[in-house]
């Protein structure tokens, strides 16, 4: 029997707010580089360079989006009079308007009067291995929900699946996404406790922030009935020997669109094929 690779707690969070059922500001922060690394090959090859960071603020009235307050983007650019006017032009006048037109959901937010800050330092010409060096680890955060839910602290790249700050984590976001689809809450996050060398979860708990339909002790038994929760069980329900992890380097690892190329599947964690069992 296959042991946990460490001990640990990890988190899965999922929300009704978007269609990935994840954070609207986690989403639009991946959707703006996303969108910014499109512009910088198609159309500004000679003013965007690849390092790029965005974060984005919004305004909840009980627990639900209703206004954009802030988009903040640090992006790498060639060294040029005026670049970050010029970046924050293509930014206010053509790729923020896009973004509003490309996502249906922001149709429910207010973004009539938002705050837009561009490279705020100033310049930023020296980007990458080049301009930040050293073995600092992922930024957590940015790889899984932007602050949402909670982080046991363990990141997932550079490790393999026997690791259950990976294994572990992807599958609570399984978990917690096909929760959300079952419609069982509006949001929730899903805790699994391992410790090293024991194969089953030493605890499994829920926090559905209220939103629940069932209490939350009654969808931890719905957990415990549908998922086996061992570390080898879950590397192979989620196929996570395959060689898949490229694909999670950028864009985070969640909220992702699953898929199959060249017979592999791809962010397998984000499939909602267990929910219907729920209901």
């Amino acid at each position: 029997m296959q042991g946990a690779g460490d001990q640990g707690i990890m988190f899965g969070y999922a929300t009704d707010e978007t269609e990935d059922l994840m954070p609207i500001t986690i989403v639009m922060s991946h959707q703006i580089l996303s969108m910014l690394d499109e512009y910088r090959k198609n159309k500004y090859e000679s003013l965007l360079k690849p390092d790029a960071k965005s974060q984005v603020t919004i305004l909840y009235e009980n627990d639900i989006p209703v206004k954009l307050d802030t988009i903040l983007v640090s992006t790498q650019h060639e060294d040029i009079y005026m670049a970050k006017e010029s970046i924050t032009n293509i930014l206010e006048h053509e790729l923020i308007p896009e973004l509003f037109r490309r996502y249906g959901y922001y149709d429910k937010l207010d973004v009539s009067e938002y705050k837009l800050l561009v490279n705020p330092t100033g310049r930023f010409v020296i980007g990458g291995p080049q301009g930040d060096t050293g073995l600092t680890g992922r930024k957590i955060i940015v790889d899984t929900y932007g602050g949402w839910g909670a982080h046991g602290g363990g990141c997932f790249s550079g490790k393999d699946p026997s690791k259950v700050d990976r294994s572990g984590a992807y599958a609570a976001r399984h978990i917690s996404k096909n929760l959300i689809a079952a419609g069982l809450a509006k949001r929730i996050l899903v805790q699994l406790s391992y410790a090293i060398g024991l194969a089953d979860p030493i605890s499994i708990h829920v926090n559905s922030y209220g939103s629940g339909i069932i209490p939350d002790d009654q969808i931890v038994e719905i957990i415990k009935n549908n998922y086996d929760l061992r570390p080898y069980h879950i590397i192979k329900n989620l196929k996570l020997k395959s060689p898949i992890y490229k694909k999670t380097s950028s864009y985070g690892h969640f909220g992702r669109t699953p898929y199959i190329e060249n017979g592999i599947e791809y962010f397998t964690w984000e499939k909602l094929d267990v929910y219907k069992n729920f209901i």
